[in-house]
């Protein structure tokens, strides 16, 4: 009987040493993982501001990192915190890269388009004052197609004011889809004035 509760003994020390041992182990990665969290948090806010209009998705995904680690730092589990910190400071280091090449191909794509846009503008204007001084209307146009494509052009040169002032924002994303939305109106009233749709612009 003796033995027995010896033995019990023993093995509830040995258990309690085990829970001290992980507590410990847990207690030193404190520091660590506070560090880490930090560092992390950091590297998130310095590309948070372009990641934010460029690649949202992704950087919701290090966001949502970013806060598993501080819950489980706030629950004391700091070997999971530090080991999430770490993992979210590398992806917001990616993220940085990631940022700079959609940049890079948003401007490319902007450039593109801005260079056709206002000038098919111009050309339409130009077609629509024409056709509004002339006593008799091209076969295959009359006075309601025309009224609509003065409607239509006023609607254009909103849509390219628009996407030029999200272009001087830095908002690079809004700022190529309503420049590709103008073009394409563009390109819908030049054919709907039987005009010439430069071949470059419907690539």
């Amino acid at each position: 009987m003796r033995r027995a509760n010896v033995n019990r003994w023993a093995g509830s020390v040995g258990v309690l040493m085990v829970a001290l041992l992980v507590s410990a182990c847990g207690s030193a990665d404190k520091a660590p993982a506070e560090a880490a969290i930090k560092a992390a948090d950091g590297a998130l806010a310095a590309v948070r501001g372009e990641a934010s209009k460029l690649i949202p998705a992704q950087l919701k995904v290090v966001e949502d990192g970013l806060a598993s680690a501080k819950a489980s730092f706030d629950k004391g589990d700091y070997t999971a915190a530090l080991g999430t910190a770490k993992q979210v400071a590398a992806q917001a280091g990616d993220l940085s890269s990631v940022v700079a090449a959609k940049k890079a191909e948003l401007t490319r794509e902007w450039t593109d388009v801005s260079a056709g846009v206002p000038q098919m503008a111009d050309a339409i204007q130009s077609r629509v004052d024409i056709l509004s001084q002339s006593k008799k209307l091209p076969a295959g146009l009359d006075k309601d197609k025309l009224e609509s494509a003065k409607a239509e052009l006023a609607t254009l040169k909103q849509s390219w004011s628009d996407a030029s002032a999200a272009y001087s924002t830095g908002n690079l994303t809004d700022a190529v889809s309503k420049a590709k939305a103008a073009k394409d109106k563009a390109e819908e009233i030049m054919t709907a004035l039987n005009m010439f749709v430069p071949t470059a612009s419907k690539s």
